[in-house]
């Protein structure tokens, strides 16, 4: 499933974990511990403060949460032509599916049939693919994190790059005390 997941979308890291912590030592040790981790490297970890929660609403999800922006990008792309592609098949199959039947409208008149189901169903998988992209779940993290800064919490983002490294980051986080919050 990683694998598939990781065909659709054009980031590296497809998860984010954050870790929230009472006091800012607590949270640059944790840091500095997920750096030790196999396979870590600096750009996958960030310490915001409270200073943090006053920053432009640009510079804190563009940099620090979501650090990949041309990724995001690729994966506007990739998601709305799968899934715009994925559509418009199923609407030539439900429209094959409604004109075999005697589907009396369609029967009728077919070739606007054809048109108003594959355009509705290509549609639909394009709404679907710009719902993909812009990832609920990491919508609901930032602006978790950003409450939490403001009432002068601490947060360690961590962008694993596959399952091994977010479940680790998780117990690491888990064991040094960390709120934990993580998108899917």
């Amino acid at each position: 499933m990683e694998n598939i997941a990781k065909g659709v979308f054009g980031e590296v890291s497809l998860t984010k974990v954050a870790g929230l912590f009472s006091d800012k030592s607590q949270a640059e040790a944790t840091a500095t511990a997920l750096l030790r981790m196999p396979g870590m490297v600096p750009a996958q970890v960030r310490v915001l403060g409270p200073q943090d929660a006053k920053m432009s609403r640009r510079d804190i999800f563009g940099r620090n949460l979501e650090p990949e922006q041309h990724g995001i990008f690729k994966t506007l792309l990739i998601t709305h032509g799968i899934f715009g592609l994925l559509g418009a098949a199923a609407g030539v199959l439900l429209f094959l599916w409604l004109y075999h039947n005697g589907q009396p409208m369609v029967a009728g008149s077919p070739r606007l049939a054809f048109g108003a189901i594959v355009g509705f169903a290509t549609a639909f998988g394009l709404m679907l693919g710009g719902l993909i992209t812009i990832r609920p779940d990491h919508v609901w993290l930032i602006a978790s994190v950003r409450s939490s800064l403001k009432k002068n919490k601490w947060a360690v983002i961590v962008h694993p790059v596959d399952s091994a490294q977010t479940s680790a980051a998780s117990e690491l986080l888990r064991k040094d005390g960390a709120e934990i919050l993580k998108t899917l």
